[in-house]
């Protein structure tokens, strides 16, 4: 005998028409359904892993280009260092012609003069030092290692203690360059 109820009328119809082996469930399918699920999750996966892999790449080659602006950055820091040092500034002036100030006079809200202004002497001790050289030029040119800076002729130069005429405001030139922080 069989486990189950013997049907009758409309359910034993409807029972006539589903196969008798209804009850197991196809395999193929669902080992197919399996199998393209963890080939699906193995090409996500390495993927994925590709992604981060082309990341840490682009972070290295991010980290070395940050190093070398860092680099960079501490370089030009020190020559402005070198340039804007007190000593530097007063030779750099020294070579353009330029001499330390005599006493300055004041003058007061009411148009009264205080102090008395003196007009500023050239050093000759002043006139006989070198130029001051950009570190650059201190290195020789890149072009030829090992060569000297050349010398400025000092015959080409004017004559200290010769007054140089101030520039009238129509005759000033404007600058190629930007004035820092405007």
């Amino acid at each position: 005998m069989s486990s189950r109820p013997e049907l009758r009328g409309r359910a034993a119809r409807l029972a006539r028409l589903l196969p008798a082996g209804a009850g197991r469930a196809a395999r193929a399918p669902f080992v197919l359904l399996v199998v393209l699920l963890l080939g699906g999750g193995l090409i996500g996966l390495l993927v994925l892993n590709s992604a981060l892999s082309e990341g840490a790449f682009r972070l290295d080659d991010l980290e070395r280009e940050t190093k070398s602006l860092t680099d960079e950055e501490q370089s030009l820091q020190r020559d402005i260092d070198a340039y804007s040092a007190p000593d530097a500034l007063q030779r750099r002036a020294r070579e353009l012609g330029m001499v330390p100030g005599g006493d300055p006079a004041f003058l007061g809200p009411d148009g009264t003069v205080k102090g008395v202004p003196s007009v500023a002497a050239v050093d000759p001790a002043a006139a006989r030092e070198p130029l001051v050289l950009a570190p650059e030029a201190l290195a020789g040119d890149p072009a030829t290692p090992g060569t000297a800076p050349a010398e400025p002729d000092p015959a080409a130069a004017t004559p200290q203690g010769a007054p140089t005429p101030a520039p009238y405001p129509s005759d000033a030139q404007p600058s190629p360059y930007p004035t820092p922080g405007r």
